[in-house]
């Protein structure tokens, strides 16, 4: 994987081309796969690895945590994580029935990832979603006291809509308030229209990093996908099925596999080097079962696209007009 380092945002932070999503770990991924994925990221270099307190609660007989929990553990073993950044996510329902970022949740929850997670110092930490219950000012007062505290280093927020991240950085304006540094937005092929536009300007005009989730569209970009059967068994079946639905999502797969064949490489690694191509784009995410799966999603990072080849999957992912 190329290690040309990308400024996130106004952090002071540097990463490479590929963030490590754990939203796998201790789910689809099990202990020993995990901290075997977590190695082999770790050597490429300069990483950041992604993860929240929610991540697996959705799983049954999961109560949330076990992602930070087996990051928390790997760092354990290994007595130390100074080679990768770690990013965490507060705010997502973790048994309270509804989104919260008040105060005396936050200042609560940072601890427990803290714990799970082993560290003194979180270097990213984000809301995970807007929260219509809490005024901003009382989440970004949380936050300024937690990078005070030195108990994270920077923070940014994902999932809000271009009016809600205007209105959170307005409130900081006002009342001298640390701004979010970082928005990770859903954005691949085949969801573009949510970041593309008003809250791309936005990103750009405050120079804010951009990690975007679900660079693979939940597998779907992978190319293995290929008939509504093939996703019978995968934990991210619904996901896949609806974008087989989707005459959009045939014309993108076979754009992207004429594309691979011709620089001989595959469907993931020309989905997510798009994303590395598309202004405002720090860098995307992606989740990794097993060494072999990151060692290919890591070469997206080599792969130069060229004027055609983005030509060819910007028509293909385009939704027709109305």
């Amino acid at each position: 994987m190329s290690q040309n380092l990308r400024p996130l945002g106004k952090t002071g932070l540097h990463i490479g081309p590929l963030v490590l999503g754990g939203n796998v770990f201790g789910w689809t991924c099990a202990r020993r796969e995990s901290f075997a994925v977590l190695d082999a990221y770790a050597a490429l270099g300069n990483g950041l690895i992604d993860s929240a307190d929610v991540y697996s609660r959705w799983a049954p007989g999961h109560q949330g945590g076990e992602s930070e929990s087996i990051i928390g553990d790997w760092i354990r073993q290994r007595g130390h994580h100074n080679d990768v950044l770690i990013a965490t996510k507060v705010g997502s329902d973790m048994g309270l029935g509804h989104i919260c970022l008040r105060r005396e949740h936050i200042l609560r929850s940072v601890e427990d990832s803290l714990r799970r997670l082993g560290v003194d110092c979180i270097d990213l930490y984000q809301s995970h979603w807007f929260d219509k219950r809490t005024p901003p000012e009382e989440t970004l007062r949380a936050f300024q006291h937690l990078l005070e505290q030195g108990k994270v280093r920077a923070i940014g927020c994902s999932n809000h809509s271009p009016a809600q991240l205007m209105e959170s950085i307005e409130v900081a304006q006002v009342y001298g308030l640390p701004a979010y540094q970082v928005l990770q937005p859903q954005y691949n092929l085949m969801a573009r229209a949510g970041f593309e536009g008003e809250l791309r300007d936005i990103c750009q005009r405050e120079e804010l990093g951009v990690i975007a989730y679900h660079g693979l569209a939940s597998g779907f970009l992978s190319g293995k996908y290929r008939h509504p059967d093939d996703a019978r068994d995968s934990a991210r079946g619904e996901a896949v099925r609806q974008h087989l639905a989707n005459p959009q999502g045939a014309a993108v797969l076979a754009a992207l596999d004429d594309i691979a064949a011709r620089h001989l490489a595959r469907p993931a690694q020309v989905a997510l080097a798009w994303i590395m191509a598309q202004p405002g784009i720090t860098a995307p995410i992606a989740s990794a079962t097993s060494t072999a799966q990151l060692e290919e999603l890591a070469g997206a990072a080599d792969l130069g696209l060229d004027a055609d080849d983005l030509a060819a999957l910007d028509a293909a992912s385009t939704p027709p007009s109305t």
